[in-house]
């Protein structure tokens, strides 16, 4: 046997400890970023805004308000809205555009929508709304002098980030499985009543008045957690009084401030848009990148790349349990892998850790809280993760009883 040989363990076996040892330290940092996604993730793109003078309009039931939204037959409207985000997030720098490719498989082109769109999970941005029904929509994120476009055109989705002169496209945008989907409730009433039976005990919803919003009358649907431990204050819904569609959407945080999302139109009109305005033709020497070309790319991943996951990762879901229910619902997840050290991170998730992470202690030992106003992870030391939209109290709580 050479000197440098260790009994019993071949060269192959010690270098797949080796990686399996980095995949586990990197695994540490993946919660705590995940976390900030997930915050973002919540965002979504929700038509409203915002208005002066409240009008007199006739009084209107919860049920009836939410059978006006099942029942709006809106399928044309353009408009131009606000958006602004406070997740009480750190400043994430480049860390925003890595959020959209935690999954895998991230396109290099900075048209990318899952790239380009992780933006609007902080501050105030203006965008350009038109659509056509369910074949036709375009959504115009405007920066400055810059423009992101994103457009859906039948069976093509394109999007065009006009700093980089980049585009992305995806063919094929209109097809996919229809089998297997649930039916809907067949009537508005039918809908509402189901939203009613689903809210139960956890959830208040009321009529709030009425406002104005982009010079129309709105009546206001707030929804109000009935538990306490949720993260959440409220969620208040304008509604065109005349046609249904929701015009505003206020989420708000039981920490005060600034609403956690707060978006909506300042001008909205519900004619049918021209039809130009969904064509798009790739400017002159643009990169254009296409998507399906990308997804057959990060496909290809070494032959033992399925080994070494089920390995080092194939039990990372497999401890996953629900605690308690509605507003208050945590998820408990055993990782195997113990709360990340700032000073071992990356340096590039450093600040980040530093920004919104905090040693806690409890009947559970110790750990690291990562806080947003929304939503809220708690790493234990023997790589317990406890996470939801709920308070640091409620965390501390489950994991205080899980012992």
């Amino acid at each position: 046997m050479a000197a440098n040989e260790v009994p019993g363990e071949t060269a192959g076996e010690i270098r797949g400890e080796a990686r399996g040892e980095t995949r586990r330290r990197a695994s540490r940092y993946v919660v705590p970023v995940a976390v900030a996604g997930v915050a973002a993730a919540t965002i979504g793109l929700v038509p409203a805004l915002a208005a002066s003078g409240d009008p007199d309009l006739p009084e209107i039931t919860a049920q009836q308000l939410i059978e006006k939204i099942a029942g709006s037959e809106t399928q044309t409207l353009s408009g131009t809205f606000k958006v602004s985000t406070d997740l009480g997030l750190p400043a994430l720098g480049g860390l925003a555009s890595g959020l959209g490719g935690l999954g895998g498989g991230a396109s290099s082109s900075t048209a990318d929508p899952s790239q380009k769109l992780t933006e609007l999970a902080s501050g105030t941005h203006t965008l350009r709304l038109a659509a056509d029904g369910p074949e036709r929509q375009r959504l115009t994120l405007l920066d400055g002098s810059d423009e992101y476009s994103l457009i859906h055109n039948g069976d093509d989705v394109w999007a065009y980030d006009s700093k980089s002169n980049e585009v992305f496209h995806e063919k094929g945008a209109a097809e996919g499985p229809e089998a297997g989907q649930k039916e809907l409730p067949a009537t508005p009433k039918e809908l509402a009543d189901e939203v009613l039976k689903a809210a139960g005990d956890t959830t208040s919803i009321t009529v709030d008045g009425t406002a104005k919003v982009a010079g129309r009358d709105a009546y206001q649907l707030l929804i109000k957690p009935k538990q306490a431990g949720s993260t959440v204050a409220s969620v208040k819904i304008a509604v065109d009084a005349a046609n249904g569609t929701p015009l505003k959407f206020t989420l708000s945080s039981v920490e005060g401030g600034k609403p956690v999302v707060d978006a909506g139109f300042t001008k909205v009109d519900f004619a049918r848009p021209d039809a130009s305005v969904f064509a798009f033709e790739a400017p002159k020497g643009a990169k254009v990148t296409e998507g399906a070309e990308e997804a057959r790319k990060s496909e290809k991943l070494p032959e033992d790349f399925g080994k070494d996951f089920e390995k080092e990762f194939g039990g990372f879901g497999k401890g996953l349990n629900v605690i308690g229910e509605g507003w208050t619902t945590i998820a408990r997840l055993d990782t195997g892998a113990p709360a990340p050290k700032t000073d071992e991170a990356p340096k590039e998730v450093q600040g980040l850790l530093d920004s919104f992470g905090d040693e806690v202690t409890g009947k559970f030992g110790s750990g690291t809280l990562f806080k947003t106003k929304l939503v809220n992870a708690l790493l234990t030391d023997d790589g317990k993760v406890y996470v939801g939209a709920v308070t640091k109290d409620a965390l501390v709580d489950a994991a205080n009883a899980g012992k």
